[in-house]
């Protein structure tokens, strides 16, 4: 059987109850000690939710931050355990990154109900949407990528989410680094763009008529990105 496509866009414009366009932040290669909580105050300032695709590893060594993002009312996303490239993985190692990502995350937070997952580095193949299915979880991509991992400026960060967003928009970013670029006398200044970036575009979204929300448990109806 064909696997399912990986979901980029949510198409229910009132998922959220209350009639509002909705726009889904989602925040990738976490969680940071450094940029994490600065992240997570923002959203807590302004009110809204969004959904972390969480590296395993970091989950097993920063669990309080895990416990922080469910209390405040954010979903955790599995990004699997590592962040290898699935695409170049055997079948037995994609199955490793994805349950051992799911099994320290319950154990950082058993609060925590993992429905979704991204792929490192957005390379989705027939094979790892078959495990993905398996385990359970909703292989989510994204609809809107500012680059800001590549520090392109605040601006630039802005202006293309500005300039993209449309109801039922995911909005990819990252509060983290993989394990394969960490460097911890860079963590400092590591996503401070992306950090003022949010802080701009959450009023200008809201300004648009925009509630800001985390991902749904059931996404239906959806635009749908094909795997490679």
């Amino acid at each position: 059987m064909r696997a399912p496509n990986c979901i980029s866009e949510v198409h229910d414009e009132c998922a959220n109850g209350t009639g509002r366009r909705t726009v889904y932040l989602t925040f990738d290669d976490g969680p940071n000690p450094v940029c994490t909580p600065d992240v997570l105050d923002l959203l807590a300032e302004n009110e809204v939710s969004a959904t972390f695709f969480v590296i395993g590893a970091y989950a097993a060594d920063h669990p309080k931050l895990i416990q922080r993002m469910i209390a405040e009312g954010h979903r955790v996303g599995n990004h699997t355990m590592t962040h290898p490239d699935l695409s170049g993985c055997r079948p037995a190692q994609i199955h490793y990154e994805i349950l051992e990502a799911n099994r320290v995350i319950r154990i950082a937070c058993s609060q925590a109900s993992v429905a979704h997952m991204r792929a490192p580095y957005g390379n989705w193949t027939e094979q790892v949407l078959t495990h993905c299915g398996r385990a359970g979880l909703i292989p989510v991509h994204w609809s809107i990528d500012p680059h800001d991992w590549s520090r392109p400026g605040v601006d630039a960060i802005v202006d293309t989410v500005v300039a993209s967003v449309r109801p039922g928009a995911m909005v990819l970013l990252h509060d983290g680094s993989p394990p394969n670029e960490f460097r911890p006398d860079t963590q400092a200044g590591l996503r401070d763009q992306t950090l003022t970036a949010l802080s701009r575009l959450i009023p200008e979204l809201h300004e648009r008529g925009f509630a800001i929300r985390s991902l749904p448990t059931q996404l239906n109806e959806v635009e749908s990105h094909e795997p490679a």
